[in-house]
């Protein structure tokens, strides 16, 4: 009943499928399959129930029909289900298509049909023990083995599409591949047997109980039992597939096959445990203890397959029991600090060399970088190579050429070693070994945003040794790091070039316009010289404005002198209330202007009179070139919490929010139209020398308030 049982359920699933799916001509071949699996079943369960030998050999014939056509329709089956370029995998296994539909019906006819011969009916003292057992013939076995290679080919090709598919297609089709797979998994196990032990018979027990091996013997049960598993897997199936599903797998070979793994696993468990039940005469019934084998299988099997399975055990061995030869983390941080502070490019390329040296453990690290007419190559740094040795073994340009133009997209390193390439000589040639045994040399080729940068060149390893795949991806992932470390230099290079361009260009538009200016009041007074010359009062006024002239040209030359030297001050203790006094004492502004001085109880303390004089004096000439001529500034000192206070305000213009945040420091920026741009610059670096700050309040048409907070009891170096 089993046989009919299944039989009837693959029929089901087939007229299901018909009314799913697409009708085409992979379909066609899908349904073709099941249907010739539920013929096997039927044609089994017949030959079980026939009362005379004549008739179950009829049936027996029948079934080996259906046999000849199974293996090239199911193969016909795997290379296009669910395969949008099944053409392309059809013509490319066509020999094989026809050797699997040739050869078992030439093995037919020339037997004439004849595929078992002879009888044997064994009886048991129970009822229901009788079987019909057929020895097979050469045809036969022929069939089977056929059967055999047909099953272990279809599960691959299953694989290749389920591994090719991913998220919601391997959703809607992996049920369908568990199914099928388990059917020719289970094929692949029968034929085998019927191979291995085609004719054998074996009593058990005080003949109560009848164990067979042979074509007959088990094999349609256990076909039986696969074909109802498969089908329930398969209408599972059947309601996540859509009609258009469509993969384009590659004709690549499949690198991680599972195949061999689970059909070695299912014949050896199946195989040893079904032998160690005859050998130990355990009894029972072998198609149950196959039954639930098998659904062991196919729980595990689907376990295999499942992705999220898949994942958490990757994450389990990758944390717990796979050993890395080296510590990542470890290795990054050590690379990360050692090249962190490395400003140029000389200096990185230093540190990498090195690095790599001792991490590799290779005696010899050279890095060549590209000019900047990316014309030739230049050594940057090396472990082995002296300036001068790297100078006579320097590619030519043509070289140059020619390597730019193997390794521009090769981004992985690269054995030059053993390549007869002219590349391959010329960077063995650019990077000699010094051991005659140093495991080869390999070329890391350094690209960054498409464009080749450079290259590294490592060898002479210590022993020998030769560099493995773990090696190749690490030093992959330090030549990206380090192409891009050089990006950054070379961008950081070009910005500082575009800033000293942008500096020079601004204070050479100031220098030009102020002389400019100067210029202009000689040239006038030059004109009106032969005509008042004689005029001792224009006389007198003319040498007192060349006089001025020359000496304003001497002090802007003077100012933008200080500007390309670093500070120095020397402090000593002095009193900032004298300083202040004497500062506004000096100074001859408006007279309108009123000028409040408040100074506080603040004691002697260690500053720089000098520069702290030109803080003093700058912020006061801005304060009364920001007042109106009737317009008041407040000085003040006083001490606050360890600092000396020192507070300018005026109730003048003002400055925007924006000047204040963004231009107030920064030098050639002035809201006055004769101002330099450069005083508060240099008063911001005056206080900041001392270890002290400058705060600052203003608000546009209500004043500003400058104050300078130095400290009292810090020794300023």
């Amino acid at each position: 009943m089993l046989d009919f049982a299944s039989a009837l359920i693959g029929g089901a699933t087939t007229l299901l499928i018909l009314s799913r799916r697409k009708l085409s001509v992979a379909s066609w071949f899908y349904v073709a399959t099941l249907v010739l699996l539920a013929c096997d079943s039927l044609f089994s369960g017949l030959v079980a129930n026939a009362a005379l030998e004549a008739e179950a050999g009829r049936w027996e014939t029948w079934d080996f029909a259906t046999l000849l056509l199974l293996p090239g329709v199911s193969l016909f089956f795997s290379l296009s289900f669910a395969r949008g370029n099944y053409k392309e995998f059809v013509s490319r296994w066509r020999q094989v298509l026809v050797a699997v539909f040739a050869i078992p019906l030439a093995a037919g006819l020339l037997s004439g049909g004849t595929f078992v011969s002879g009888e044997i009916r064994l009886t048991g003292t129970d009822p229901g023990t009788e079987q019909w057992f057929f020895p097979m013939t050469k045809a036969g076995w022929v069939t089977y083995l056929i059967s055999l290679v047909s099953a272990v080919i279809v599960l691959m090709q299953l694989e290749r599409t389920f591994w090719t598919s991913v998220g919601t297609m391997r959703w809607r089709i992996k049920f369908t591949v568990l199914g099928m797979g388990l059917l020719f998994a289970v094929r692949a196990y029968t034929a085998s047997q019927a191979l291995v032990l085609p004719n054998s018979v074996d009593v058990i027990g005080n003949g109560t109980f009848v164990e067979l091996t042979g074509p007959r013997s088990g094999a349609a049960e256990i076909n039986a039992v696969a074909l109802l598993l498969g089908c329930l897997l398969m209408l599972r199936s059947s309601f996540r597939e859509t009609p258009d599903m469509a993969l384009y797998p590659s004709h690549a070979s499949i690198h991680k096959s599972v195949t061999l793994l689970v059909s070695g696993i299912y014949l050896l468990t199946v195989g040893v445990l079904a032998k160690l039940v005859q050998r130990l005469h355990l009894g029972g019934s072998f198609p149950m203890r196959t039954f639930l084998i098998l659904v062991g299988m196919v729980a595990a099997t689907g376990l295999l397959l499942s992705d999220r399975v898949r994942f958490y055990a990757r994450r389990f061995v990758s944390r717990y029991l796979q050993r890395p030869l080296y510590d990542y983390r470890t290795v990054w941080r050590r690379f990360t600090e050692g090249t962190a502070n490395r400003l140029t490019q000389k200096e990185l390329c230093l540190a990498s060399v090195n690095l790599v040296a001792d991490l590799f453990q290779a005696l010899s690290v050279s890095i060549w970088l590209m000019d900047e007419n990316r014309q030739n190559l230049d050594m940057a740094a090396s472990t082995s190579l002296a300036e001068t040795a790297a100078q006579k073994l320097r590619p030519s340009a043509e070289e140059t050429a020619e390597l730019v133009a193997k390794l521009q997209n090769k981004h992985d390193p690269v054995d030059v070693e053993y390549s007869s390439e002219p590349w391959a000589v010329t960077l063995r040639h650019c990077h000699p070994s010094e051991f005659a045994e140093g495991g080869g040399r390999v070329c890391v080729p350094m690209i960054a945003s498409g464009e080749l940068l450079g290259l590294m060149l490592i060898g002479d390893r210590v022993g020998g040794m030769l560099f493995s795949l773990q090696d190749y991806d690490l030093l992959k992932c330090i030549g990206d790091q380090v192409a891009a470390g050089l990006l950054n230099s070379q961008l950081s290079q070009k910005l500082l070039q575009a800033k000293e361009l942008e500096a020079f260009q601004t204070m050479s538009a100031f220098f030009v316009h102020d002389l400019k200016n100067t210029a202009s009041t000689l040239n006038l007074m030059l004109k009106n010289l032969p005509v008042h010359y004689d005029n001792p009062a224009f006389r007198e006024d003319a040498l007192r404005g060349i006089a001025k002239s020359g000496q304003h040209i001497n002090n802007l030359i003077l100012r933008l002198g200080e500007l390309r030297h670093n500070l120095q001050i020397k402090p000593e203790p002095a009193d900032l209330n004298d300083l202040v006094a004497k500062v506004l004492a000096a100074w001859k502004g408006s007279p309108t202007v009123r000028l409040a001085l408040q100074l506080g109880d603040v004691p002697r303390f260690a500053f720089d009179r000098d520069q702290i004089h030109k803080v003093v004096t700058n912020l006061v000439i801005n304060a009364s070139e920001a007042v109106p001529p009737d317009g008041q500034i407040r000085v003040e000192t006083a001490r606050r919490d360890g600092w000396a206070v020192l507070t300018v305000t005026d109730n003048g213009c003002g400055m925007a929010p924006e000047f204040l945040n963004g231009a107030l420091f920064r030098p050639f920026q002035t809201t006055k139209k004769e101002g330099f741009g450069i005083g508060m610059f240099q008063s911001k670096m005056i206080i900041e020398a001392h270890g002290g700050r400058v705060e600052v309040e203003s608000q546009l048409k209500k004043g500003t308030t400058f104050r300078v907070l130095l400290p009292v009891n810090k020794n300023t170096k």
